[in-house]
């Protein structure tokens, strides 16, 4: 990619604006961010994980993001100054900045918002310029995550999607609208545009595919399959009652039939477009031959060098595209006969202030918002401190939204899911309705109050313990841990299941067995909780205007033992 002299111009004048420095070697290094020559013959764009943020925004990375047993120190679970070493990234720089948390205050400040659909259009139409018969995949969780997407059921997303020019996608969140809207949107608006693909999700009858497994797309005289590997537990993760009549899971051994077919009816590169998570994407790649990469989402890693898993086929490329449309990955492959002989793989962050919006897809966010534009924008609250979610066992907006339950339902003891997505807001900021949605916005929002006795509230604890830390990835089945108000405990992530939960404490004194309290939380899963209480959003929101004044949170975070030394826990 080369940048003209007007598009150079526009960069050097943002880079200037967003507090770059520019010295001669800052100003080429500016320009040269996104100027990656074309190698191979097979050129793959992807995203993944956007959670339906179009605008730019701050995105805190996270400082917990521990690995246990054979995962410990490995890609992805090393944050911070570990994680720069090991990509070879050098510290104070954008890059740094974009794929950790350090400084982020300051950092953020001085290189400004990232992503954004319309800079993002952007790089994919400079990458796609140098790049023939360039293919853009959709890792999934698109469709979900802000109050437009929330009140269009998608809409805004599968427009702007289109627009961006998709070509293949998968799913996760994106169920949570339902089979009815998933299936109007994949035959009606996708329709001989974009194909969503996942080899894993079965009619519940008769076991029959739902979607495509995958497609093979000729791209400049090679075949090049690409597989659909949906959210493995998106009914145990999400409500089961949103896809009554599919079932999910990983299916390695369907898996390895599909690459199998692919290979048989003449794809010569096999790239799996997965939605695993980064841990059961190296276990898969282990186990199942013939695949020559996977790019996968769902964990929300923001991983910038790929990892080679070694198989008894040969060797699968392995990476994960972070999330909130922060990264694009840029993946060439040189394809020789049947063969993969070479690949050149980029995790780009997308720097608003160092790409200038497409003029098409602003045009289309600035219509899509334009009905929701006053409620978006409210001011509910400032904030004093800086507030995230992103982190194994809790973050700042997520202890607000704890406090918020605690405080307006009454409760003695508040659970909120531990969530990935959500965008960060900095010291001083207003609180607005649309930040509270990014935090909020799904479709079984329903707050519950609940008396919960003490053994339950371990055996609750102890069961997502075990979906996160599991040594097998294959039975890691949700995102981070539940976060926790007014509970205090410790954890060993290390432990067997049932013995990593320990000291658990409610004002100082220690949780009785037998004894009941009373416990708020939000998004159920059960059909029974629809409309057990107001939504989330309503009870957040209420606090904040009583508040006006959100002080620097403290998060509630368990006391964690065996870790010590562990490069997945930063600062």
């Amino acid at each position: 990619m080369n940048l003209s002299r007007r598009e150079f111009s526009s960069v050097m004048a943002a880079a200037l604006a967003a507090g770059f420095p520019l010295h001669a070697d800052a100003a080429t290094k500016a320009s040269n961010l996104y100027n990656v020559p074309k190698t191979g013959n097979v050129h793959l764009l992807h995203m993944t994980d956007c959670h339906a943020q179009l605008l730019p925004s701050y995105f805190r990375e996270p400082s917990v993001n521990l690995g246990v047993g054979a995962m410990r120190g490995q890609l992805p679970h090393l944050v911070g100054e570990q994680l720069l070493k090991a990509a070879h990234i050098k510290s104070g720089t954008p890059e740094a900045h974009a794929f950790t948390y350090l400084n982020f205050e300051r950092a953020a400040r001085q290189y400004g918002k990232v992503g954004g659909f319309a800079h993002l259009a952007t790089l994919v139409k400079q990458l796609k310029a140098a790049r023939p018969g360039a293919l853009v995949l959709d890792g999934g969780d698109t469709w979900q995550g802000s109050g437009t997407a929330l009140w269009t059921q998608g809409q805004d997303m599968v427009d702007a999607c289109k627009l961006l020019g998709v070509n293949v996608m998968t799913g996760h969140w994106d169920f949570t609208y339902g089979e009815d809207r998933i299936r109007q949107i994949v035959e009606g608006d996708f329709a001989g545009k974009v194909e969503f693909v996942a080899q894993n999700v079965k009619t519940r009858d008769f076991g029959d595919a739902v979607f495509k497994p995958y497609v093979i797309k000729e791209m400049n005289g090679v075949q090049v399959a690409i597989v659909g590997q949906a959210f493995p537990y998106t009914p145990i993760a999400n409500p089961s009652w949103l896809t009554p009549n599919w079932t999910f899971g990983i299916r390695e051994s369907e898996m390895q039939e599909t690459v199998n077919e692919a290979r048989a009816k003449g794809a010569q590169a096999v790239v799996l477009l997965s939605h695993n998570g980064m841990d059961v994407d190296l276990k898969m790649a282990s186990r199942v031959t013939g695949i020559d990469a996977i790019l996968g989402g769902h964990t929300h890693d923001g991983v910038p060098v790929p990892v080679i898993v070694k198989n008894p086929g040969g060797q699968t490329i392995v990476t994960n595209a972070g999330s909130n449309g922060k990264f694009l990955a840029m993946l060439d492959l040189d394809v020789k006969g049947k063969s993969v002989v070479g690949f050149n793989y980029r995790l780009l962050p997308v720097f608003s202030n160092l790409l200038p919006a497409d003029k098409d897809m602003n045009a289309l966010i600035a219509k899509v918002r334009a009905p929701y534009s006053a409620k978006l924008t409210e001011k509910l609250a400032t904030t004093e401190g800086t507030l995230y979610r992103r982190g194994n066992f809790n973050g700042t907006f997520d202890q607000l939204i704890l406090d918020a339950l605690m405080d307006v339902r009454g409760a003695d003891i508040a659970f909120s899911p531990g969530f990935r997505w959500g965008t960060s807001l900095l010291p001083g900021q207003s609180i607005t309705r649309e930040h509270l949605m990014d935090q909020t916005a799904i479709s079984y929002p329903w707050t519950t109050l609940t008396d919960i006795r003490g053994e339950m509230i371990k055996t609750i604890l102890e069961d997502v313990g075990d979906n996160l830390f599991n040594p097998d990835p294959y039975y890691q089945q949700g995102g981070d841990m539940v976060r926790t108000g007014g509970l205090t405990y410790t954890c060993e992530p290390g432990a067997r299941m049932g013995s990593r939960i320990q000291d658990m404490r409610l004002n100082g004194k220690l949780i009785e067995a037998d004894k009941t309290y009373k416990v708020a939380g939000w998004a159920p899963v059960a059909e029974a909780s629809k409309n057990a209480g107001p939504p989330v959003w309503d009870v957040v929101e209420s606090y904040l205007k009583v508040k006006k004044v959100i002080k620097p949170v403290k998060p509630n975070t368990p006391q964690l033992v065996g870790v010590a030394g562990n490069p997945g826990l930063g600062g």
